[in-house]
């Protein structure tokens, strides 16, 4: 397909075995840049079934990642309960007024997924900020500064209907405004209908804050997980000025195809190289490993019919 995503040719780049330690998955990473390497904070599914985070760093990105030699963390039920059935898929963003990474993840409680949120310094030790978003809610992520003295928060709450991606509103990171539409799942035969979600975290450019967000199609044969894009207002990320009609990253390679879950990309972490023209973009396949796909930000613009100059 006419893609402005090209997959690495190392694909998958990461995989359980990688591990420093005996693990059964890991896929669906945040990223971020920490000095001059990419960070990627992995999901890892034990063989108990249950997932925890895991630091890989990498020169360029790509190629010799080097795992620290424990998890980064774990699910913790006796301070958090809502950790029962582990947690999961987080986002990294990094806020420059705290000086510290935001990390939104997913924690598996009895009554359901929920957000959760942690800060951190240096992704080795957190501080827990505990549940922002009740259940059933997930695919979450921060913006990295504040507009008119709120913290910004993208998320997708559940009700039954269709999920669509809403957005909070918070002066403390920690108490959180009725989510406000922001991207709706569209109705009938699209393959974003019914249910979309939040990619990796909102990235700033020129022309608004790019979105890379998955849909979800039910098939015969089960799920399928595909990403398009999507251009928010700098100043208003209510407002969206520019929506791709179609998808432009889904499973196509074999370790896309075929997996714990087939037929699925899943992308949650995207860095820029150091130019600034190239996104990285890290994605969970088939949520067994880990993909990298790569674009030129002025194309990815440009398929939503703006101009990285606008």
């Amino acid at each position: 397909m006419n893609s402005p995503f090209v997959r690495s040719a190392n694909n998958p780049i990461i995989a359980a075995g990688d591990l420093p330690y005996r693990a059964h998955a890991a896929f669906n990473p945040g990223a971020t840049r920490q000095g001059d390497e990419v960070a990627l904070l992995v999901r890892v599914e034990g063989f108990r079934g249950q997932s925890h985070f895991a630091v890989a760093r990498s020169v360029d990105g790509e190629h010799d990642w080097r795992f620290d030699s424990t998890p980064a963390l774990e699910g913790d039920v006796a301070r958090h309960p809502e950790d029962a059935w582990g947690i999961e898929d987080p986002r990294v963003v990094y806020l420059p007024e705290l000086g510290r990474y935001a990390v939104t993840f997913t924690s598996y409680s009895e009554h359901g997924p929920l957000v959760s949120l942690a800060l951190t310094d240096d992704l080795v030790t957190f501080e827990r900020l505990g549940p922002v978003c009740p259940p059933d809610d997930k695919d979450a992520a921060l913006f990295p500064r504040r507009f008119g003295g709120d913290w910004l928060m993208l998320h997708r709450p559940y009700g039954g209907g269709p999920a669509n991606i809403m957005l909070s509103r918070s002066r403390d990171l920690r108490h959180w405004s009725e989510p406000e539409l922001v991207l709706p799942a569209r109705d009938g035969g699209w393959w974003d209908a019914g249910k979309v979600g939040l990619g990796p975290p909102p990235l700033e450019t020129s022309a608004g804050w790019l979105l890379l967000y998955h849909g979800v199609r039910l098939t015969a044969s089960g799920a399928l997980y595909r990403s398009g894009l999507a251009l928010l207002d700098l100043d208003d990320p209510t407002r969206v000025i520019a929506r791709t009609d179609d998808w432009h990253l889904g499973p196509e390679t074999d370790y896309e195809r075929t997996g714990d879950v087939p037929n699925v990309v899943f992308p949650s972490g995207w860095v820029l190289d150091p130019s600034g023209e190239r996104v990285f973009v890290y994605y969970g396949a088939a949520d067994t490993v880990i993909g990298l796909a790569t674009a030129s930000l002025a194309d990815l613009l440009a398929t939503l019919d703006v101009s990285a100059a606008a």
